[in-house]
């Protein structure tokens, strides 16, 4: 399978937004409906000078992940590369179309100068854990969120 890692365009964003939820341990906080959103997020992402990136096989859409690079206020203000959002169509999964776009996210942060990429992973994703561990993150910290939703 030829798989090809790129920018997401608008035009993907209906096939994007279902491996989205699909992925998602809060999809309830998702709306397909509201492509406007979506779009424009992906355009903030990339303003800020990070993408939001999918994995393409046959002309279709079978991945997804949002990369963040921003100026971190430790390291002397040096670039840092947050990877979000890590999803790959459930029948694509196992086919090393992950891994790809892993790959891509770190060229990106490598040709932009940054110190370090980090990601987070839900506790419950144990397989997702072993995934990333094999793409050669290793488990540095313990992360914490407190949702603002009431």
């Amino acid at each position: 399978m030829d798989v090809v890692v790129r920018s997401l365009k608008r035009e993907d964003l209906e096939a994007a937004l279902p491996i989205l939820v699909a992925g998602s341990l809060s999809a309830h906080g998702e709306d397909p409906k509201q492509l406007d959103a979506y779009w424009e997020a992906a355009q903030e992402t990339r303003r800020r000078h990070g993408d939001v990136l999918v994995a393409e096989a046959s002309g279709e859409v079978i991945g997804v992940c949002q990369v963040m690079i921003f100026p971190h206020f430790q390291h002397t203000g040096g670039l840092c590369c947050e990877i979000e959002s890590v999803h790959v169509r459930s029948d694509r999964r196992s086919m090393g179309v992950g891994a790809l776009m892993l790959a891509h996210a770190e060229k990106m942060a490598r040709d932009s100068g940054c110190y370090r990429i980090q990601l987070t992973s839900r506790n419950v994703r144990v397989d997702a854990h072993r995934f990333y561990e094999a793409n050669g993150f290793e488990w540095t910290s313990k992360g914490f969120k407190k949702s603002l939703l009431d």
